[in-house]
């Protein structure tokens, strides 16, 4: 992965492609109308359309939406919510077919990128965000196409109904009394949760896995239907939950700690090679870097530029994942031997 390499805002540096071409479901990379920024715009509205992918919380999308249709009233943004491994395949099976129905994805697995640095999948960015100076594109965009949107802060939560005087440590969620009661999420989902696995390992021990898996946990495919059932009483606390702001504001008793050491996950946009609605998906791009777009991504989660109310982070800070348990053979067996531990 090359870190750094500036793409400048320059549309004839792009894969050209006419509104007509993208829309007609051509197989080769969809890039941008030729021209300006503001000809960009007046392509996107005709389209009147952009789908984005993405691993996002769905509170957080549902914003994005309403802030983006307000922003751009000619175009309509439809939400796909998943996990990285659904989504991915949607996308790999999108770009091998040529007929693209996603426009814009988000997502936190590095070695999917690393893996596609070189294809076609993506298109070179373009808009004024990406180039202003508080979102240092220099260092937020890789490989001229992966854009840096912000990151998730994942740690420990508990149900203050079940357990009013909460967590002071992770090694709490070893107590007996929360044998069955407590929530984790499945290593097979995304490398994402791969990384977060190593972390617990590093700063709680090598056996702290093995000694969760004899609390009989709930196994849930991603850290957003556990922090649901948190809230809803199906567990007493939880490994890898957010900080739930939205469901905590909505009166859901939970509470959240980072615990000791921060762990955090990336997320990286891309404009989609196959997109149908290509200058749509770069007008929606550059609105979620700007600060209506990060204002609606970023509460409770880490902000690519400053001052962003309710963000907890620098998402720029955030430590890269650990690639040795995240990519290729090290990825299978470590995922293999915590399957084999919780199963």
């Amino acid at each position: 992965m090359k870190y750094g390499r500036q793409f400048g805002v320059v549309a004839s540096a792009v894969v050209v492609a006419t509104v007509l071409a993208a829309c007609g479901g051509a197989s080769s990379p969809s890039g941008p109308v030729d021209g300006s920024w503001d000809e960009v715009v007046a392509a996107a509205e005709q389209e009147g359309k952009v789908t984005i992918y993405s691993t996002q919380a769905a509170p957080r999308l549902a914003e994005l939406e309403r802030q983006f249709e307000k922003a751009y009233p000619e175009i309509d943004l439809e939400v796909v919510r998943g996990v990285d491994a659904d989504l991915l395949s949607k996308i790999d099976a999108e770009s091998r077919s040529g007929k693209g129905i996603g426009d814009v994805a988000v997502i936190t697995d590095v070695s999917w990128m690393q893996a596609n640095a070189d294809t076609d999948v993506a298109v070179p960015l373009v808009g004024p965000a990406l180039d202003a100076p508080d979102y240092h594109r220099d260092t937020s965009i890789v490989d001229d196409r992966f854009f840096l949107e912000g990151a998730v802060l994942l740690g420990f939560g508990w149900n203050t109904n079940a357990l009013p005087g909460g967590l002071k440590s992770p090694q709490e969620l070893l107590n007996p009394e929360l044998k069955g009661k407590v929530g984790i999420v499945s290593p097979s989902t995304s490398p994402t949760y791969l990384d977060f696995y190593a972390h617990v390992e590093k700063y709680y021990g090598d056996d702290f896995v093995e000694k969760l898996a004899a609390q009989n946990p709930r196994i849930y495919p991603s850290n957003q239907p556990l922090g649901q059932a948190l809230a809803s009483g199906e567990v007493s606390a939880a490994m890898m939950v957010d900080p739930m702001m939205q469901a905590k504001s909505a009166g859901a008793p939970v509470e959240w700690t980072a615990g000791e050491h921060v762990w955090g996950a990336k997320w990286y946009g891309l404009a989609l090679g196959t997109a149908p609605h290509p200058n749509a998906a770069q007008v929606l791009a550059d609105f979620m870097v700007t600060p209506a777009g990060q204002a609606a991504t970023s509460p409770g989660y880490a902000s690519v530029l400053p001052g962003i109310e309710g963000s907890l982070a620098d998402a720029q800070t955030v430590p890269d994942q650990n690639l040795e348990v995240t990519t290729g053979d090290g990825a299978q067996r470590y995922r293999t031997d915590l399957e084999s531990t919780l199963r």
